[in-house]
């Protein structure tokens, strides 16, 4: 992980914080440290993060050391992304791939316009 990354780590204990009560959509990667596809899509993460800085959240929930919230949200296979607005998940993304970053960029993009309109 990038030292000035612009995405934030969230815990279950400032996930209601920083994503339930975020102003601006979010997109939540639930990942942990020993998940290959999950260390696949990190720098596609850290550029959403860096794309988006003032119109969308991006965070990361490492999933080994926070169970209750991936558990609420009924996460069963990492990585999950999960897309938040105005405290609800409006879409999700299973798996991941390098590739994918043209489809998370539409989805936030699709969020942040709905916001601005």
């Amino acid at each position: 992980m990038a030292q000035n990354a612009k995405y934030v780590t969230v815990t279950d204990s400032t996930f209601q914080d920083e994503v339930l009560n975020a102003d601006v959509p979010v997109l939540v990667d639930f990942w942990a440290t020993w998940c290959g596809p999950c260390r696949v899509i990190a720098p596609v993460i850290e550029q959403l993060a860096e794309e988006f800085e003032g119109r969308a959240k991006v965070a990361k929930m490492d999933v080994d050391h926070n169970p209750q919230t991936p558990m609420a949200y009924g996460i069963r296979s990492i990585p999950t992304l999960l897309f938040f607005k105005d405290g609800k998940v409006v879409d999700q993304m299973i798996g991941g791939s390098p590739s994918m970053k043209k489809a998370l960029a539409a989805k936030l993009e699709a969020l942040t316009a709905q916001t601005t309109a």
